[in-house]
């Protein structure tokens, strides 16, 4: 499969209440995920990142899949994490005003999950500071082709967020593949992809903001 899938969450923009709530997280977890969290997690995460995690899991392997098959129905619940690796040295810092892209993970401490979907298995690596989570997801451990980039921007309008996660992505396609005259388009599904005048190229896209925070992947081999 050759798609690509990410999503961001400010953790500074989630209700703390709400999120510890039953009725509100277990339409997120499901039950062998809330065990995980006791058994692996407890001592690293609070409860409400370690949701806020799962639900960017979640979305980013929604993401990745629904490219390859446009009618999917996206439920949480079905969407299942495991065998959640927790980085050995991580130690819990702010992500701040800054900016991070790069190829692959290989210099990143990430939280590595496999994930399930029916009869599909995909694997994810996040990035997990005290105010924002980043995952991307594949279909295979290496992420050496996969592209990712994340960005603190000081303006959280919907429309600021759109057009920065944009300029963003191109900008890193220039930086890091030699990329120039593309643009960003949605296909009839809705789904973003990346055009070289008026054809889509086969290098596909994901992009995702949240609060004060935008970030994208995408697969160039």
């Amino acid at each position: 499969m050759i798609s690509t899938g990410n999503d961001v969450v400010s953790l500074s923009a989630i209700d703390i209440t709400r999120t510890k709530l039953p009725n509100f997280y277990s339409k997120i977890l499901s039950t062998p995920e809330s065990v995980l969290y006791n058994e692996a997690v407890a001592a690293t995460l609070p409860f409400e990142n370690f949701v806020w995690l799962l639900w960017s899991i979640k979305e980013s392997a929604y993401k990745y899949l629904q490219r390859i098959n446009p009618e999917l129905i996206f439920t949480p619940v079905m969407v299942v994490g495991d065998q959640l690796q927790v980085p050995y040295d991580y130690k819990p810092t702010a992500f701040g005003k800054n900016e991070l892209s790069g190829a692959g993970f290989k210099d990143q401490l990430t939280f590595d999950t496999t994930v399930t979907f029916g009869q599909n298995t995909i694997y994810s690596k996040s990035l997990v500071y005290t105010d924002a989570i980043v995952t991307v997801v594949h279909s295979s451990k290496n992420f050496e082709d996969t592209f990712w980039g994340i960005k603190w921007i000081d303006n959280t309008d919907n429309e600021n967020q759109s057009a920065v996660v944009r300029e963003f992505l191109l900008d890193n396609l220039h930086k890091l593949c030699g990329l120039d005259n593309i643009t960003i388009s949605k296909n009839r599904n809705a789904i973003p992809v990346l055009l070289k005048g008026s054809e889509e190229t086969d290098i596909p896209i994901s992009l995702s903001h949240h609060g004060h925070f935008v970030a994208y992947s995408f697969q160039h081999f």
